[in-house]
């Protein structure tokens, strides 16, 4: 599991380094948008992914890894306005965005490793488009979740999903390699 953390981390890195090249474009815009904003965002991404997995001809010169970043990245800003709420304008810097960035990647990786251990690392086993429709499948779960504003009987809660979502679209490019 050693040279799961060093992949896993090998992603993030990717992942984190589009963050704060955005965040230089953009500023902290994103910090407007609702939950369910992020949400379908991250709908769109995993819904393109299926597309491509699913598809002989692509239109737009773009691959499913840039699309699996996205669903990282913007989980990790759905984690960020779960924790700081909704705000009108933007807020918060770079630095701070990153800051916030590192503290939820750094909590959802520790439930990967958790999982990992008990699940053995099946994850390694699976198809890419297993992964791809798992992440469908928690977006349809925090939709309804949503839905039902925030209220569930049984069931994990939205952050949770959002982990979820974060953990299978990093091991999706694990798998997908450099």
């Amino acid at each position: 599991m050693q040279n799961t953390s060093k992949q896993y981390n090998a992603v993030v890195e990717e992942c984190r380094s589009l963050f704060i090249k955005k965040m230089s474009d953009y500023g902290s815009a994103w910090r407007i948008l609702r939950l369910p904003s992020l949400t379908d965002q991250i709908f769109i991404k995993a819904q393109r992914i299926r597309q491509l997995q699913e598809n002989d001809v692509r239109k737009v010169d773009e691959g499913e890894r840039g699309e699996f970043i996205g669903i990282v990245n913007y989980c990790v800003m759905a984690l960020v306005q779960i924790e700081l709420g909704v705000v009108e304008n933007p807020d918060i810097s770079t630095e701070e965005a990153t800051g916030l960035y590192d503290k939820h990647i750094a909590t959802t990786k520790e439930l990967m490793e958790n999982k990992n251990h008990d699940y053995g690392e099946a994850w390694r086993d699976m198809r890419i488009s297993s992964l791809t429709d798992l992440i469908l499948q928690k977006l349809l779960r925090v939709k309804t979740i949503e839905n039902n504003k925030g209220e569930t009987l049984v069931s994990e809660g939205i952050d949770a999903n959002y982990q979820d979502m974060i953990n299978y679209a990093i091991f999706a490019m694990i798998h997908m390699g450099k």
